[in-house]
């Protein structure tokens, strides 16, 4: 087996032989503890007939970890300074393959059916730009990938956010986004030694398993996230309040009280306390409201 590219010797071995330098707007933090990469890719529970997509390998080092236990890893990475790196570091692996895109811009659909056979087990198993962990993780739930899991390290903080209970204070618009198409664990946390430079914050391994249908039955999914969105916009504020600013182009506050009375939801209680299924209840009562198609 080749040497690991995860310890702090290899790794600045490989940095000072390409001159790198570490971008901080691409918030560039690589893992050296090869322990810990096993252990994400573990937790992904893949085999050697599961494929891999990761997102942001820099110098290759989970993409190592994920091509000794997969079959296939697609890799993209955006920063083309780190394409010669990569092409070295994966010679031994064969079957890993990087591609230089941006991945919120990528056809992901597209990639996956050209490079994956029809119905094979696929995860995501990233260490993610920490700048735009939550783009790419809404894009990657969104579009309804073929994806059974996602394990990814964020910042602890992200982490906490989307897998945070009703009426907690970590619980928002984007817990609800996250856990509307999958079921969110943190795993376990990273601490800020095993990274190289150090970041200023905690991280943390997520583990999304995809869900085959989400939850709740919502009326109409686009009008659902409207009104999620609307109802965060300002915490402290009450949902009368807030709602009444989201639908005041159709309704009045009293009508929307009234919707919020039919349906049994006190209009004095905030966002964070309603569950996704009241959400779902909010979005039936005010679809014929709003012009929503369905």
């Amino acid at each position: 087996m080749t040497k690991d590219i995860a310890t702090p010797k290899r790794t600045q071995e490989i940095l000072k032989k390409h001159g790198f330098r570490f971008k901080k707007s691409l918030g560039q933090n690589f893992l050296i503890d090869p322990n810990v990469l096993t252990n994400i890719v573990n937790a992904a529970s893949v085999t050697k007939e599961s494929g891999i997509i990761e997102i942001g390998p820099g110098i290759g080092a989970l993409t190592e970890q994920s091509a000794r236990q997969a079959g296939k890893v697609l890799a993209f990475e955006i920063d083309q300074r780190l394409l010669p790196i990569l092409k070295e570091t994966m010679a031994p692996y064969p079957h890993v393959e990087v591609i230089n895109e941006d991945v919120l811009k990528a056809d992901l659909h597209t990639f996956i059916n050209s490079h994956f056979e029809e119905g094979q087990d696929l995860a995501v198993v990233a260490n993610l730009p920490y700048y735009v962990t939550t783009p790419i993780l809404m894009k990657l739930l969104e579009e309804k990938l073929p994806v059974r899991v996602m394990v990814v390290m964020m910042q602890t903080e992200v982490a906490e956010r989307i897998s945070a209970k009703p009426g907690s204070k970590a619980y928002g618009s984007l817990s609800i986004a996250a856990q509307y198409y999958a079921h969110a664990e943190t795993v376990f946390q990273v601490p800020r030694t095993v990274f190289m430079p150090q970041p200023n914050v905690d991280s943390s391994i997520l583990r999304l398993t995809r869900r085959e249908k989400p939850p709740v039955d919502v009326v109409n999914e686009a009008l659902f996230f409207h009104i999620v969105r609307g109802a965060f916009v300002q915490r402290r504020k009450t949902l009368l309040n807030n709602l009444s600013k989201l639908f005041e182009d159709t309704l009045s506050k009293g009508e929307t009280a009234e919707r919020l009375q039919e349906i049994g939801i006190d209009g004095k209680r905030r966002a964070e306390t309603l569950t996704m299924t009241e959400f779902a209840a909010l979005t039936s009562a005010f679809y014929r409201y709003t012009g929503h198609p369905r």
